[in-house]
């Protein structure tokens, strides 16, 4: 879109045009595979990156590429390649700035399935990271060394909706030169948005609050455009002569759709981590109502919070929106729209007290997931944290007294009432 339009115009037109074909108003779902080429050179200058156009649904596809350019336009972003989940994303984003022996510096206040993909799994490729609490700016800088190629953090922490200093983690980065990436799933681009905060580059687990109906699996990274990937010789992938695309220098060629390029001819291409397009037609939907919804997540969790902190049988609630957090001074300058519905809180009486309010809970759903319309409910420590140390629980907000809250859209008064009769039975 040319013009300069607000968040609520964009969230339902970036990326939607009327089909040229049919003149269908919503995105239709382009379920095919491949598209036929006008000629021999037409074909050639789409598979040598001269023409932006559709090869293969691998790489592109009509759909995704509508969702692709509406999160950018919501982040603040020159593109986004989306992907099969945030996961996939958190892979994606790595894939152009890693080799074997580097590491990436990481928040130790980390979606758990995080930590374990970090802590564990991109070792299989050469890959490792160090996990500091960036509260620390001085232990962040400290774990940077040669091999470092990428600071990680989320902007609300999961589980714990922690808020991330993200201007004081970006000065780190600029200082060492190195690209920051923000997983901004928790928050979304109603909330913050972490570009203007300095990131390289936001990544989404658009299964959540993006999508917002828990229909569908996704992921994006978007690229600010703003990094000099030839800076230094720190990124050969973007910088150098890319052997895995015939010589191509795609910084030198693409300029600041380097990094949104090389990760669809190359990361889409060759990982294959690619989202479905009835897939992106769901999330393009939900999306056309995200302020609306994050406004009613935003007003019931600081509802829930109040209530929850004052409750006898509650020993602590860690929701940036309560003045008593210690990262509620961020939440004006870091997510002015209001901490989010994403946090946790202990109940008295422990693991089993946790246990038992899980099972008492009836509009709550203990579900694996965040970010649905629905209030949503989970025991971190025995569940999405549990392949981790006590001690690694404990840095990540989930210590086995500990649940997880995802609050929903639904009246405040019932999320309450629910609350209450469980709290009841737990530590009856």
């Amino acid at each position: 879109m040319t013009k300069s339009y607000g968040f609520d115009t964009l969230q339902i037109h970036a990326g939607a045009t009327p089909d040229p074909a049919t003149g269908a108003r919503q995105v239709p779902i382009y379920q095919t595979t491949a598209y036929v080429f006008r000629d021999a050179d037409h074909a050639a200058a789409l598979f040598n990156l001269q023409e932006v156009g559709y090869i293969y649904s691998r790489l592109t596809n009509p759909t995704v590429a509508a969702l692709g350019e509406r999160i950018a336009a919501l982040e603040g972003g020159v593109g986004a390649v989306c992907c099969s989940s945030g996961h996939a994303a958190q892979i994606m984003a790595l894939f152009p700035l890693m080799q074997p022996g580097c590491n990436v510096v990481a928040s130790s206040r980390l979606y758990g399935g995080t930590i374990q993909q970090f802590s564990n799994t991109i070792r299989k490729f050469g890959w490792s990271a160090k996990f500091v609490d960036f509260d620390d700016l001085a232990a962040l800088e400290a774990a940077v060394d040669d091999n470092t190629r990428a600071i990680f953090c989320e902007s609300i922490a999961n589980p714990g909706g922690y808020i991330t200093d993200l201007d004081a983690v970006a000065a780190v980065a600029n200082r060492v030169g190195l690209p920051l990436i923000v997983d901004n799933t928790s928050a979304t681009p109603w909330l913050c948005r972490p570009i203007e905060h300095g990131a390289t580059l936001v990544v989404h687990s658009t299964t959540k609050y993006l999508t917002g109906n828990g229909t569908v699996t996704g992921g994006a990274v978007v690229d600010s455009g703003k990094f000099d990937w030839s800076a230094s010789g720190k990124f050969p992938s973007l910088s150098a002569p890319e052997p895995a695309y015939h010589g191509l220098k795609f910084h030198e060629a693409l300029g600041s759709m380097a990094f949104t390029f090389h990760s669809i001819a190359i990361g889409l291409r060759d990982l294959g981590m690619t989202m479905n397009p009835q897939g992106a037609h769901y999330t393009l939907m939900g999306i056309e109502t995200l302020s609306l919804r994050m406004a009613r997540h935003v007003e019931n969790a600081q509802k829930v919070a109040e209530w929850l902190e004052k409750d006898p049988r509650v020993e602590f609630v860690t929701y940036a929106g309560l003045p008593s957090s210690p990262y509620h001074h961020r939440v004006a300058r870091i997510c002015p729209r209001g901490a989010g519905a994403l946090f946790t809180v202990a109940i008295k009486g422990g693991y089993e007290a946790c246990v038992r309010m899980v099972s008492a809970l009836e509009l709550f759903s203990h579900v694996a997931n965040l970010g649905d319309t629905r209030s949503l409910v989970i025991h971190s420590a025995s569940t999405t944290h549990r392949q981790l140390s006590p001690e690694a629980r404990a840095k990540a907000g989930a210590g086995d007294n500990v649940l997880r809250l995802s609050i929903g859209i639904e009246d405040a008064a019932d999320i309450i009432a629910d609350l209450d009769q469980a709290l009841a039975r737990a530590t009856a």
